[in-house]
């Protein structure tokens, strides 16, 4: 065999293998594989003390309405979240509550409103949740709707482009959204993890 089709067969073997794989499947086990072992169980008694717990002083919270950190506040309900625009520099340390709001608001539910229909969901309306049994409710919901759309995407739906509701990257492929909110949950779950770790450990 000559080095040239050595070559050829290489790179015909290599394609092959790179269609074989179920893309749509490692892209979504990816994340529910963390969500399921690592996660959510994590989460698991989370007590409304640990919830609202301010690591720092001028921490972002949830908060009552009319008793944020803020001047700027989103919410329609008894309940508000600090923001601020743009984002102080340094930026400030947040809650479980304000870290969880931010999964399922911004990281989740604006995602499965705007790709899969679901309800309209943005910092400025959102029913923020005063407990943590509520959020966590919360995000299981907002988790299992996106779940389950990007269930329905195949290999040629990831392929396509995300869309408008992602403004600037609206050119990128659906499948790079997805790496995107992978990569989102994972990381702000272990940053609420990290919360979690500290609190037996605080000196009020």
């Amino acid at each position: 065999m000559t080095e040239t089709t050595k070559e050829k067969t290489a790179t015909t073997n290599t394609a092959e293998a790179t269609a074989a794989v179920d893309w749509p499947r490692v892209l979504l086990d990816q994340l529910d594989w963390h969500w399921t072992n690592q996660l959510r169980p994590r989460l698991d008694g989370l007590t409304d003390e640990e919830y609202v717990w301010e690591p720092t002083p001028g921490a972002w919270n949830v908060h009552p309405r009319g008793q944020g950190a803020t001047d700027l506040q989103g919410g329609r309900g008894d309940l508000t979240i600090d923001w601020a625009y743009p984002e102080p520099v340094p930026a400030p340390v947040t809650t479980i509550a304000w870290r969880l709001a931010h999964v399922i608001v911004g990281v989740l539910g604006a995602r499965v409103h705007s790709h899969f229909g679901g309800p309209e969901a943005d910092y400025l309306t959102f029913d923020y949740a005063g407990t943590a049994d509520e959020a966590l409710a919360q995000l299981d919901s907002a988790y299992a709707a996106w779940i389950a759309g990007v269930r329905g995407w195949g290999a040629a739906e990831l392929a396509k482009p995300c869309g408008p509701a992602e403004g600037p990257w609206a050119e990128h492929s659906r499948a790079e959204l997805v790496t995107h909110i992978n990569r989102e949950v994972i990381h702000h779950g272990a940053e609420i993890a990290v919360l979690r770790d500290l609190f037996p450990h605080r000196n009020d």
